[in-house]
């Protein structure tokens, strides 16, 4: 994360920014191999390697970014560009949470049933990948009913398809003493990928508005200064959007490939030996 935010103020190619994502990406590897051989490890791998739970905690990591980087930038979007106050700012939001409860609800209860997680979270991460796509118009002076409302409502009923089934799906079928193990695990996916894929995106966003300003400095003679700022944050806007719809298309491959398209079911109790009195003619 510290190399990703330390390539928004200097650039990709200085050490501080791909040393410390090297580092980050080798600690990474170092821990896998530690709990695979420890006695008592943190993070059993037989909670992970599980096909359809280690498909659940992608799918987890991949919407956190995708979800978090959009209310990030939307933030930005509705009081800098709108003159949103905070308050104004947070009843704007209220689309996407009722509209996500609505959806998972209905995720969990009615489809995850009948045809488990994988074409949910497949079909979700898609459509919340057609509403960055949709979000990656904004203009300066787009409006919140046209342009925002929509695609807030769309992310809601992608991301209801997300998390439900795979929280769902994360913690289904462990061991008892595995249990808090693998609630941990969800959690803990959302939060880095909430974290990693703010830090991306804002480096994406801050690299793109600055490539613009460079690009059209000439224009601010023309248009001004102000006009030429709100252009240049559109545009990183659309960047980090469509950068963010990536994400999701990438997530719907991730979860579409590794997820099994029903879950494991109860285990059967063993058939009984056959006993010719109950047989009917």
């Amino acid at each position: 994360m510290y190399g990703f935010s330390n390539a928004a103020a200097h650039s990709w190619h200085t050490p501080s920014t791909y040393g410390f994502i090297a580092a980050g990406v080798a600690l990474g590897v170092v821990f896998a191999a530690w709990q695979g051989r420890a006695a008592h490890p943190l993070l059993p791998p037989r909670v992970v390697l599980d096909r359809n739970r280690g498909g659940a905690y992608a799918s987890m990591l991949i919407a956190g970014a995708g979800l978090f980087g959009t209310f990030f930038f939307l933030t930005y979007y509705l009081q800098q560009t709108l003159g949103y106050s905070p308050l104004v700012t947070g009843v704007a939001f209220l689309p996407i949470s009722a509209g996500s409860a609505i959806t998972s609800n209905l995720a969990t209860i009615v489809l995850m049933p009948r045809v488990g997680p994988k074409p949910l979270v497949a079909s979700g991460m898609l459509v919340a990948a057609g509403a960055m796509a949709w979000l990656a118009q904004l203009g300066p002076h787009t409006g919140y009913a046209t342009g925002v409302l929509g695609p807030l409502i769309l992310a809601a009923v992608g991301m209801g398809l997300v998390i439900a089934p795979s929280i769902n799906t994360g913690t289904f079928g462990v061991a008892p003493q595995d249990a808090g193990v693998a609630s941990a695990t969800v959690t803990v996916g959302q939060q880095l990928g909430a974290s990693i894929g703010t830090s991306l995106l804002n480096t994406i966003f801050a690299a793109a508005v600055t490539s613009y300003l460079a690009a059209h400095l000439a224009a601010a003679r023309v248009i001004g200064r102000q006009a030429l700022t709100g252009l240049a944050l559109a545009h990183g806007y659309d960047t980090a959007f469509w950068w963010t719809a990536g994400i999701f298309a990438a997530g719907a491959v991730i979860g579409g490939t590794l997820l099994r398209p029903r879950p494991a079911g109860p285990t059967s109790t063993p058939a009984r030996a056959h006993d010719p009195a109950t047989t009917t003619a």
